[in-house]
């Protein structure tokens, strides 16, 4: 697709400084932008590019811009980051949806499928499944006994959702994702472990996003339940009834355990790890790799394994980096002390 500065501008609500006309056919990282291409500046550290950008077209934050001239045309906006991610949302939704049931899926004749659905090839739908309007599922995904999606998901290919789990509206579900697995539930008897049966589900809230690889395991009894707006990154496993509130950002390798609730708002980084039954707050941050082993307050920030307050452990490490030499230190005045004692 082809578009003009103005059209751009137009879309975001920006002012233009420069060629109106300009055409863009694509856009580039503004570290490595081509002619005819579209970019971003959205911090003062990339501000340096702006003159030397081969980029036709670039959108800039207007805090940032302090001449009234530049290279290439300028697109003044208030935020430019949030901007450029308006653009892309409208481009995604010009690239058009599929429709329709390809060849080769297997749908079972109790199950419904609303209005405007795409079912990509080698699909499976189980008996009593519902799929709400607009919804796309692409090829190979599994869709089990009683799921309920709801409209205008996506589920990517691959993704198993197991049965009688349910999918709120507007939900992402990214490739390989199981939805709805046995929960880690075993007994140690004299004879060995053995399996609890996982007799719950998987609720999942609407504009829920989930990355690719993760694992989200049903309820021993009741229901796991991921929160409205939260955002799940790839690699994550999420065990048996956890309960996770709203708008939480989760990165990539972390790991929740069994009966644990999560509040609203929270972020947690890459490779945590949250022992089972215990309670995260709300507005809580904590840092990567992280181990998490009792409970948290409401905005607190953590850090460390076992975690502590963030602002602790880095005050604590300043001496855990210096540990050798504060020993060393010690052990001379021990020794000093010992000498003037024996004069």
């Amino acid at each position: 697709m082809e578009f003009t500065a103005s059209q751009i501008a137009s879309f975001i609500n920006g002012k233009i400084i420069g060629d109106e006309n300009a055409l863009i056919t694509g856009v580039s990282p503004i570290e490595s932008g081509e002619t005819g291409h579209l970019s971003f500046i959205a911090q003062d550290r990339f501000i340096q590019y702006l003159d030397d950008s081969r980029c036709s077209v670039i959108i800039v934050s207007e805090n940032l811009l302090t001449k009234d001239h530049y290279n290439p045309t300028v697109i003044a906006v208030k935020d430019a980051y949030l901007s450029f991610q308006v653009l892309m949302n409208l481009y995604q939704e010009m690239q058009g949806r599929k429709e329709g049931i390809e060849t080769g899926s297997s749908i079972h004749e109790t199950a419904v499928i609303g209005d405007q659905v795409y079912i990509g090839a080698f699909t499976y739908v189980s008996e009593k499944a519902k799929i709400g309007e607009g919804s796309q599922i692409y090829p190979q995904v599994y869709i089990g006994k009683g799921v309920k999606i709801g409209k205008n998901c996506k589920i990517d290919s691959g993704a198993r959702i197991y049965d009688y789990c349910i999918i709120g509206d507007h939900c992402v579900i990214h490739a390989n994702t199981v939805i709805g697995g046995d929960g880690f539930g075993f007994q140690p008897t004299p004879e060995g472990f053995k399996k609890i049966p996982q007799l719950g589900n998987v609720i999942i809230e609407d504009h829920v996003e989930i990355g690719s690889n993760c694992s989200i395991d049903r309820a021993t009894i009741g229901s796991t339940v991921i929160g409205q707006g939260t955002k799940i990154d790839n690699l994550i496993q999420i065990a048996h009834n956890v309960k996770i509130g709203k708008n939480n950002v989760i990165a990539a390798q972390a790991g929740i355990a069994g009966s644990t609730t999560i509040g609203d708002w929270n972020q947690i980084g890459g490779q945590v790890g949250i022992v089972g039954h215990i309670k995260i707050g709300n507005q809580v941050k904590i840092q990567a790799q992280s181990g998490v082993n009792s409970s948290v307050n409401d905005k607190d920030t953590l850090y460390g394994s076992p975690a502590i307050s963030y602002n602790d452990y880095l005050r604590n490490y300043v001496h855990f980096r210096n540990f050798t030499e504060i020993v060393n230190r010690i052990n001379n005045l021990e020794n000093n002390s010992k000498d003037k004692t024996n004069e």
